[in-house]
């Protein structure tokens, strides 16, 4: 793939990142564990508290991405080879994680693909404005996740022949 194109897949995934990195700061810096507390929901502070923590963890990952890929625009030489690792450790760290959260506290619907619906589907009931919330930041990730699932074969194809040689 040529320099030009990975550049504008990282400028794109940047972007992206960007709209849903301020989304997601947005909400973690207006939302409480009280407030979420008092909404007529059924679900407890542990499950609250799990929710808060894997927003906390994906905005961690979502900044480094931004951050590791800001650099690399804005380098004097762009790096193919360095912006390549960094979209295939934002696809996995940042996208993946979103869809399969490592606190299991959400998940991703795969008949939603079908339905033309978001599919991303808390495991237990959540107030109205966090469900606005994902999904106004899953429509952004799916489309990084469409642009660079490329990286998921390639990049790996990549490494198992440099460890080959």
């Amino acid at each position: 793939m040529g320099n030009d194109l990975v550049k504008q897949q990282l400028q794109f995934t940047m972007d992206k990142m960007e709209e849903v990195t301020g989304k997601l700061r947005t909400y973690l810096n207006e939302a409480t564990l009280s407030e979420l507390n008092k909404s007529e929901t059924r679900t407890s502070k542990d499950d609250f508290q799990l929710i808060l923590d894997q927003f906390r963890r994906l905005l961690v990952f979502f900044d480094e991405g931004r951050e590791a890929g800001t650099v690399l625009l804005r380098s004097e030489r762009f790096r193919k080879s360095a912006a390549e690792k960094t979209l295939f450790w934002i696809f996995h760290q940042c996208v993946e994680e979103f869809f399969q959260p490592h606190y299991d506290v959400w998940f991703e619907d795969s008949r939603a693909a079908y339905t033309g619906k978001n599919a991303i589907r808390f495991r237990t009931e959540v107030p109205a404005p966090l469900k606005d919330m994902v999904k106004a930041i899953e429509g952004p990730l799916q489309e990084i996740r469409e642009e660079l699932e490329y990286y998921e074969t390639d990049y790996r194809t990549k490494v198992k022949q440099r460890e080959s040689n």
